[in-house]
């Protein structure tokens, strides 16, 4: 299932926090398990859901959580009392075991901006969190000759599992910008796929532009068998397929998508 049929994605999982890791100055990974888990289908590559967390407060009735996100199920959730609905955010799934119902999400953190990363880092065994399991967003191009992936530091899981379940004499490139060079992340990918690290290093600079810059700079042996995927950032998105098409990539064979807007 593509981005594009994510609101046909049906299923509502419960889980509960079993450990929070700080695996880089700017990653905050927390495992969530629980029985539920164990029915959560595995579709590899990007998986990605909708993550309902406590308020801040600490108030959360995950009974009001619909089991799929359409128009009408939103609206109903929204009309809920405030006071005990959950908050939620889009996460890719980092690495799911669901023989034992785990599953591991990163968490992007920058002190105590935002809402998701704040609670990561302050989970603790116990709390309780819901699931909206909303399929991937990369689908295999059969006659792929080269993949292409970028993204900034949000899009680090949705990368490391596309490389991870690529097969295994794909050819490639993958682009990431993150924060700071301690923010790289072993990854298990084809040998033919080449990991290219981006740190910005600058606090200033706008992040994925470093991304963008490096996308720009590639131009494809042959545009029309390439697989594209770029993930983050906003302008890094629409900038990096617009750039993809006037390069002769099909518009068909590129999946972006704005994960967020630099402020």
């Amino acid at each position: 299932m593509a981005f594009k049929d994510a609101r046909k994605g049906r299923g509502l999982y419960l889980a509960e926090v079993t450990a929070r890791v700080q695996v880089s100055p700017h990653v905050v990974r927390v495992t969530v398990a629980g029985d539920d888990l164990t029915r959560l289908p595995r579709h590899g590559f990007d998986q990605w859901f909708r993550l309902f967390l406590p308020r801040g407060d600490g108030g959360a009735d995950f009974s009001r959580v619909p089991e799929q996100l359409g128009m009408g199920s939103y609206l109903k959730f929204l009309t809920s009392p405030s006071g005990t609905r959950p908050v939620f955010r889009s996460y890719t799934v980092r690495e799911f075991r669901p023989e034992s119902g785990e599953l591991d999400i990163d968490f992007i953190v920058h002190g105590d901006r935002g809402i998701a990363g704040p609670w990561a880092s302050g989970a603790e065994p116990g709390d309780r969190v819901a699931i909206l399991d909303q399929g991937r967003g990369f689908d295999p191009v059969p006659d792929a000759g080269f993949y292409l992936l970028a993204g900034d530091e949000s899009a680090m899981p949705a990368i490391a599992g596309i490389l991870r379940d690529l097969p295994r004499d794909a050819r490639g490139l993958a682009l990431i910008e993150v924060p700071e060079p301690d923010d790289a992340q072993p990854v298990d990918g084809p040998v033919g796929v080449e990991v290219r690290w981006l740190p910005r290093g600058d606090t200033h600079a706008t992040p994925g532009a470093k991304a963008l810059e490096e996308l720009r700079a590639f131009v494809p042996e042959d545009p029309v068998t390439l697989s594209a995927y770029v993930v983050g950032e906003q302008t890094l998105a629409a900038e990096g397929r617009r750039h993809l098409v006037v390069v002769g990539v099909p518009k068909a064979r590129i999946a972006f998508v704005g994960y967020w807007r630099a402020a």
